[in-house]
Parts: structure tokens; C-alpha cells; sequence
């Protein structure tokens, strides 16, 4: 039988944020949350996409979702800080769309 050992832990305490963004000039968007996110979900409402990023993916990697497939997205749409916050490329911002967060830490 195979094992796994979590490389982080809560320990009891779990932070959640959710939000919203409705960036308007194509640029990257750096959301504070006031702590370190280990799991980050971001949906954009008018594109029918989602993103997710997970502690201990690669700097640059995220899943993303369409309505059609799911892929291994390595252009940094979710960008995990070390200072309690987290960065939505330009890209995966877009220009006007209506985008929703979570994060959990």
C-alpha cells in the first residue's frame, strides 16, 4: 500500500477570502488576502473558465478549466506570494471581465 505525507498542514486554523475583480486595462492584478494561500480558485463569469492553483505547484503552473477541457496551464495565471498575496496575470484577468476568487491558507 502506497502513503503520502502532507507536506503542509493547518493545524487547526484555516484562513478563507473570497472576492471579486473587474480589472478594466489588461493588466496583472496582486489581490492581499494577509496570508499565505495554499489553494486559489479563480472563475471568470464571462469566459466560462477557471483556474486553480495549488501548494507545491511549479511557480508558473495552474490547472485551467473551459467549458470544454482541462489543461495544465504553465503561464502563471495564479501567482502564489510569500507576503500574503497572490497575482492574476494580465491574461488570465482579461480586459473587463467579471472574475471571482478563493482563496484558502
Amino acid at each position: 500500500m502506497a502513503t503520502d505525507t502532507a507536506t503542509s498542514r493547518a493545524m487547526g486554523v484555516v484562513n478563507f477570502s473570497t472576492g471579486q475583480l473587474d480589472p478594466s486595462d489588461n493588466t496583472a492584478v496582486t489581490v492581499t488576502v494577509g496570508f499565505t494561500p495554499r489553494h486559489i480558485i479563480l472563475v471568470n463569469e464571462d469566459l466560462v473558465e477557471r483556474w486553480e492553483k495549488f501548494e507545491g505547484m511549479a511557480a508558473a503552473a495552474c490547472l485551467k478549466i473551459t467549458s470544454t477541457t482541462m489543461s495544465y496551464d504553465t503561464d502563471s495565471a495564479i501567482v502564489i506570494n510569500t507576503d500574503g498575496t497572490f497575482t492574476v496575470s494580465a491574461t488570465a484577468a482579461g480586459n473587463g471581465d467579471n472574475l471571482m476568487w478563493a482563496a484558502w491558507g
